[in-house]
């Protein structure tokens, strides 16, 4: 049964993808529709902050291409605070959802294809699971699909991802809402993430693990 809800899931994602014309996904396309979907927003407020939120839903559970641009699209129809309410509980619920599909439907399929991995996450998640989880929100050793997967296969509970996992994502999806705004200048990734700014993400993102390092190093020499 898991195999054949496995492959159902496959062809969707790949039907997805093969069905979307060229260049459907791409900052260039956004910026083409932008002011019809500002107009649409403005007449339809509620209807597109639903549409909008069982996308980013659809597309974080699925690992579908364009969350990204969806962020930025976000930003531009909702501003910095809707915007950031719906996206980030959006991404959220789609990697709870991934993670779900992982535990009780890929498990195995994951087991064998990312074993190497999975000793790392289960070691990590052994010393400190929340802080480890936060860590790779903040500043992912893997990428957001991967996560997902990978955390399925953990004994980690459903309440605390949810919440590790939206705090853990926010700051990333502030700075992409904000860049949002300004959606028409925009001419590539370059434009939202200079060098310095993900290299401040990348500390960040370390910053649980030295601070358990630091408490761990602190307690030995009292003992």
């Amino acid at each position: 049964m898991r195999k054949l809800l496995f492959m159902a899931l496959l062809v969707i994602v790949t039907l997805l993808l093969l069905l979307l014309p060229p260049d459907t996904i791409s900052l260039a396309t956004l910026q083409h529709y932008q002011s019809k979907l500002l107009l649409w927003h403005a007449l339809h407020p509620w209807l597109a902050a639903l549409a909008f939120f069982a996308s980013y839903v659809l597309v974080a559970t699925l690992s579908i291409p364009g969350a990204t641009l969806l962020t930025l699209l976000g930003g531009a129809l909702f501003g910095l605070v809707q915007g950031t309410l719906l996206v980030a509980l959006g991404a959220t619920c789609g990697a709870t959802l991934a993670m779900l599909l992982s535990r009780y439907l890929l498990r195995d399929w994951v087991q064998k294809r990312f074993a190497k991995m999975m000793a790392k996450v289960n070691k990590g998640m052994e010393q400190d699971g929340t802080r480890y989880l936060f860590a790779m929100r903040l500043a992912p050793v893997f990428p957001f699909f991967l996560v997902n997967l990978l955390m399925g296969l953990t004994p980690v509970s459903v309440g605390r991802y949810f919440a590790v996992s939206f705090v853990g994502m926010l700051p990333a999806i502030v700075v992409y809402l904000n860049a949002g705004k300004e959606l028409s200048q925009l001419r590539s990734a370059a434009d939202i993430l200079s060098p310095g700014m993900i290299l401040t993400f990348a500390l960040i993102g370390f910053l649980p693990l030295v601070s358990r390092w630091i408490a761990a190093a602190a307690q030995r020499r009292r003992s």
